[in-house]
């Protein structure tokens, strides 16, 4: 069969912005009125970045599950060229357009105007409730339950190596492969220090940032750094497999995100977390199938199925970490253990009774929301996007360029 010249150059830009296309079987919750949605998804990276691969696999799984074609264009950077797949995607029928990355928001932005009959979705993204477009959105998950269940794994393996004798200083202490100094990093990383400090009270946590969401050889630099610095155990919020090599091949035991590591590092792979996004995927497709309103602030959760942990490899954990991540995960679902609970940790010295965040992002990241209280500082409930970045004791940073 001959391909038309209009179908010919919509397979050509495809393939120019290295993207995939796919059409998902109609069998498994597809639509009955013969009319298929087809949804676009932007990924900053491609399958080799642990953060892209984990939306493009539920990407699939929800075309999949509710019978939508799908297009998928990776390798797109945090700029014009994001407007330019926008549009491009929209020029191929997509209903839907989501994209995965901070830098992409702007973009996004700029296409929900200039497409106002096209529903644009963000990952990570600040705007969508200052900007109040009818067709852009944001969405996130609370993530930081996630890694301070994973930051308890990590505490009970430190626990293990006091026991025994192992750990290389008077003092528990972990090292973090962190990308930014991002409210989303920071609380990324604090969650997980809390964790373990919630069953092991003396931990002491370094953090080394690369300045890049994905750079395989500058996570697997900062990992050996904070190894030669004396860490017991590392964690990353960075997208590579870059940190998880450095500790098998040190022989430092590692809690990974967005992902197992296990086939590559069965030694030293204890746990990883990482958003499930395919119950938000799923959401988007069937509101633009009934035409209902898509939420401008989507925030996912352990109950939602929206944060999970992989299995934990038993061979590096240390004994009862599955048991006890089943006890805290129970008490954050009852509310009765919060995250930032500020009786937990302090801030040069003193308590945390009173902070503004950040939520109404502007171009000098005015404070603008009382965020503490009740005992706790509220993640993500003012808005999808992680805001907390305060810098509590207990946790040294080693730079601050990024």
């Amino acid at each position: 069969m001959k391909l038309s010249k209009k179908l010919l150059a919509v397979l050509l830009s495809v393939l120019f912005v290295v993207g995939v296309f796919a059409g998902c079987s109609a069998s498994n919750g597809g639509s009955d009125d013969g009319e298929k949605v087809m949804i676009g998804f932007i990924c900053l990276h491609d399958e080799n970045s642990t953060y892209d691969l984990n939306f493009i696999n539920g990407a699939k799984a929800a075309c999949e599950a509710t019978g939508a074609d799908y297009v998928i264009m990776t390798n797109i950077p945090e700029g014009q060229e994001c407007y330019d797949a926008a549009a491009d995607l929209v020029d191929q029928g997509c209903k839907l357009v989501f994209a995965d990355s901070f830098g992409h928001e702007d973009f996004m932005i700029q296409a929900a105007k200039d497409f106002p009959d096209v529903q644009f979705c963000h990952a990570t993204g600040t705007k969508a409730h200052t900007e109040n477009l009818a067709n852009y959105h944001n969405a996130f998950a609370s993530i930081y339950e996630g890694r301070y269940l994973a930051g308890v794994a990590a505490g009970m393996k430190l626990n293990e190596l006091k026991d025994a004798g192992k750990l290389k200083g008077d003092v528990p202490k972990m090292g973090y492969v962190g990308a930014y100094t991002y409210a989303e990093v920071i609380s990324g990383y604090t969650s997980f220090y809390l964790g373990a400090k919630s069953v092991c009270p003396d931990v002491v946590m370094d953090v080394q940032f690369t300045g890049s969401w994905y750079d395989e050889t500058a996570e697997k630099e900062a990992a050996t750094a904070l190894i030669d610095a004396g860490a017991d155990l590392i964690s990353q919020h960075a997208d590579s497999m870059g940190a998880p090599t450095a500790c098998e091949n040190a022989g430092i035991p590692d809690v990974s995100y967005n992902g197992s590591t296990v086939d590559a590092c069965p030694n030293t792979f204890i746990v990883s977390s990482r958003i499930n996004w395919e119950p938000y995927f799923e959401y988007i497709i069937g509101a633009a199938k009934d035409g209902s309103a898509i939420d401008t602030d989507w925030t996912g959760t352990i109950e939602t199925g929206s944060v999970e942990l992989t299995e934990i490899n038993e061979q590096a954990a240390a004994p009862g970490t599955a048991d006890k991540i089943e006890e805290v995960k129970a008490a954050l679902n009852a509310g009765t253990v919060h995250v930032f609970d500020t009786s937990t940790f302090t801030v040069n010295g003193a308590p945390l009774d009173s902070y503004q965040a950040d939520v109404d992002t502007d171009e000098a990241f005015t404070p603008d929301t009382e965020v503490v209280a009740d005992g706790y500082f509220h993640e993500s409930e003012y808005r999808s996007a992680p805001y907390f970045d305060v810098r509590i004791d207990g946790i040294t940073l080693l730079n601050e360029a990024f």
